[in-house]
């Protein structure tokens, strides 16, 4: 297990979130499950990378599996609006279904849930874990041509680096949060579902299944989507380039 240690100055995080801070080598996603029965909701682990932006928070659900695991969208559209509050101006920030995030169209990252081995979908499982990974710099791959399909943070001109995008994200996730307990998930899933890459009239159904409403209705189950995200290098455990 990576030991934590503060490489760089702590993240600043309003309340009531907590921060644990690892080595370059750790991998917050797997550290958050560890410790999440534990830490509890508002832990914020941190890795010390200076390639990526890697962070993964705790929650606390109040609802059954099948219907918690929409607090996947909420992460999604409170990180989005973070990136897009620091980014270079008219330049799109889309997400690709369900977890890719795109940068003027090239892959820059992407999103994952995590919830406990074995929980029922009709039970309410203790925690989840959302995690998200932010190609900072494309470090070893020579000119930015041989990669295509991804670009970095730091290609783009980006002036605000982990500090800002993380702070942001935590915030606007309160926002997002309150938001859904006052009038309902209704009131979240447009700042997820207005930047999606798809150009249908779509909508979340009550298990976080998208449903695209156009000429021949189509379902797009976001179960297995979440099992094997579309943007993770299995290898590096970091973000496709």
């Amino acid at each position: 297990m990576p030991l934590a240690a503060a490489l760089r100055p702590p993240l600043d995080l309003p309340p009531p979130y907590g921060l644990v801070t690892l080595r370059e080598t750790g991998d917050a996603f797997a550290h958050a499950c560890r410790i999440a029965g534990e830490a509890g909701a508002g832990t914020l682990v941190h890795v010390g990378r200076f390639d990526v932006i890697e962070f993964a928070l705790v929650l606390e659900p109040e609802e059954p599996l099948a219907g918690a695991r929409r607090a996947f969208f909420a992460c999604m559209a409170a990180l989005g609006d973070s990136i897009a509050s620091v980014c270079p101006p008219d330049r799109p920030l889309n997400f690709e279904w369900p977890d890719t995030i795109l940068f003027d169209g090239a892959r820059i990252g992407g999103g994952r849930l995590g919830w406990p081995e074995g929980c029922p979908e009709d039970e309410t499982p203790p925690w989840l874990v959302f995690s998200a990974s932010l190609i900072w710099a494309r470090i070893g791959i020579g000119e930015g041509g041989l990669a295509p399909h991804s670009t970095s943070l730091e290609e783009e001109q980006f002036d605000e680096g982990s500090d800002a995008i993380i702070g942001g994200f935590c915030r606007y996730l309160m926002s997002a949060f309150h938001a859904w307990k006052e009038a309902g998930f209704e009131s979240v899933a447009p700042g997820y579902l207005s930047r999606l890459t798809l150009g249908e009239a779509c909508r979340l159904a009550d298990n976080g299944d998208l449903l695209i409403d156009g000429g021949a209705s189509l379902r797009l189950p976001l179960l297995p989507a979440l099992r094997e995200p579309a943007w993770l290098d299995p290898q590096t455990g970091g973000p496709k380039f």
